[in-house]
């Protein structure tokens, strides 16, 4: 357990029955306030409940995927599909959204998000646009214009472990969306602008009720308006795909769209169906946007949400700018073009990048095809997707080269997790939790229905490690990723067990710390701690 440290009288006080674990640091101070802390745990004790029985929901769902039923489209919500509706009003700021980049919260990368271009882009300085961050050789401050602000919490399935509330660890999606919100909400409306966030990993559109229920209260509490707040769903899961319409009545005053979330998409497609045999998948370079089972996805999502009157957001495509290899570099950007020129003449309102330089070509090729703010007008009334449709496996082989891929990347990327980092460039591409998700599901996948052995498998890793060389937590992540392609049950998420070795560090950090002499330790100010 780790030890409390310099939680505030105030905190303590304000916030009865809520304990913060950690080690404390000067910036924590601002952040969690007792007032704040304070609102996360009201919404924690007024909605935890409910979040636990939709987990519950997601777990009795899956044992009856695994003895082989299929996703169909609800027969018991068919009357709100057939129905003519749409949305809510798009907020001014929100209507051009051609460009998004997407990325972590440290200070650079923010900065250089917002000053990209892009239409939409932490925190509470970010929002007060005194943000900066000052480096030996550059300082990074804010444009005078910048891009529209978007927060992603983290999904439902996820704790908070340094925050409990009443003994519990708290939710992290609303221990993120409570901080942020409580803090900038009016501030941001004072600016001409609202708290809007992306939802990331729902399952079904009863989890979407849950975040709408969560926004009114929220609202209430401030003394905002109702439907101020803005979400674009990421529909990263098969299972959400056959519920989109749903998803978006559940949000219909707080919506501001659907995203594309294709690498969770496909690795939710893998998890979803592991059980299965015949749903196996060929190397993830071969599984791409034009095989059936995505394209329908894609044209299915655009025609719902231009029907309800709401963007329909295209995703992030993998490649990033190569220095140094002009023909490597041209290459990739040449993939970059074709995704977004699919994605436009598909229908999407915007797109995203993973980095400031690919923001010009999206853009370009946007302007050029969509001089409008958005085509939101063009309905797609031709299309018609069935469920065979979207769970049609792609063919194609199972090699080496992917095999080696998929280790080299997974064991790379929770390394680098392990030591604080969301996103890794690897083999000129940008890796992130779902593509080293797909990576390790497809291993597992592999393994367990006998496409490649477990001595193989043990070869190629060890062949590997040796290619990846020393990283300071290359052991630990490596034997999380053996424990999680050796299981017999296919773990949901890697970041669940990963995150359990990184509190483990920071236990042997703060255990160590305790042992040093007193005059060798640095004491932060009193105040409270988060991750």
């Amino acid at each position: 357990m780790l030890n409390i440290l310099h939680m505030t009288t105030a905190v303590q006080q304000a916030a009865s029955g809520v304990e913060i674990r950690g080690k404390s640091r000067s910036e924590y101070e601002p952040v969690l306030t007792s007032e704040a802390i304070q609102f996360v745990a009201m919404l924690q004790r007024e909605f935890n409940t409910r979040r636990e029985e939709l987990l519950a929901r997601r777990e009795a769902r899956k044992k009856r995927l695994d003895v082989g039923e299929l996703p169909d489209f609800l027969s018991e919500t068919k009357e709100i599909r057939d129905r003519d509706w749409t949305v809510a009003a798009i907020p001014a700021d929100l209507t051009d959204r051609r460009v998004e980049i997407t990325g972590p919260v440290d200070r650079k990368m923010i900065i250089n998000a917002l000053n990209s271009g892009a239409s939409v882009a932490n925190l509470i300085d970010a929002v007060r646009r005194t943000i900066e961050l000052s480096t030996p050789s550059n300082t990074y401050r804010l444009n005078d214009k910048t891009a529209t602000l978007v927060v992603r919490p983290r999904g439902w399935h996820l704790l908070e472990k340094h925050i409990l509330v009443d003994g519990k660890p708290v939710s992290a999606s609303l221990f993120d969306f409570a901080l942020y919100f409580f803090h900038n909400a009016h501030e941001l409306i004072r600016r001409g602008t609202g708290p809007y966030f992306y939802l990331p990993k729902m399952e079904s559109h009863l989890e979407a009720r849950l975040w709408n229920d969560v926004f009114v209260r929220a609202q209430r509490e401030l003394g905002i308006p109702t439907g101020t707040i803005r979400a674009t769903v990421l529909v990263e899961t098969i299972l959400a795909a056959f519920e989109m319409d749903e998803i978006l009545w559940e949000l219909r005053d707080h919506s501001s769209g659907l995203n594309c979330g294709r690498w969770d998409y496909i690795f939710s497609f893998i998890k979803k169906f592991r059980a299965r045999q015949d749903f196996l998948m060929p190397d993830r370079a071969l599984v791409t946007m034009d095989r059936h089972f995505l394209a329908s996805y894609v044209d299915l999502l655009i025609k719902i949400c231009h029907r309800r009157g709401i963007h329909a957001m295209g995703g992030m495509a993998a490649q990033i700018p190569i220095k140094n290899d002009e023909a490597a570099n041209d290459a990739a950007l040449a993939k970059v073009r074709a995704d977004k020129e699919r994605e436009v003449n598909a229908g999407h309102d915007g797109t995203w990048v993973a980095h400031p330089a690919l923001v010009p070509i999206a853009k370009e090729i946007f302007d050029r095809k969509m001089p409008q703010a958005n085509q939101i007008d063009r309905k797609r009334d031709e299309v018609r997707v069935a469920a065979a449709d979207l769970l049609q496996i792609p063919e194609g082989p199972i090699t080496e080269q992917g095999i080696r891929q998929n280790v080299n990347v997974g064991i790379q990327y929770v390394e680098a997790w392990l030591g604080g980092l969301g996103c890794v460039p690897l083999f000129n591409l940008m890796e992130d939790a779902a593509t080293a998700e797909i990576s390790r599901t497809q291993l597992w996948q592999w393994i367990h229905h006998g496409a490649i052995t477990r001595k193989r498998y043990e070869q190629i890793r060890d062949e590997e490690l040796k290619k990846i060389g020393d990283r300071p937590n290359l052991e630990r992540a490596a034997a999380i990723f053996d424990r999680l392609t050796a299981s017999d049950e296919l773990a949901d998420f890697l970041t669940i067990p990963a995150y359990e070795e990184l509190l483990k560090l920071e236990r042997s950090a703060a255990s160590q710390a305790a042992h040093e002499p007193a005059e060798s330790r640095l004491y932060a100010p009193e105040g409270g701690s988060s991750s």
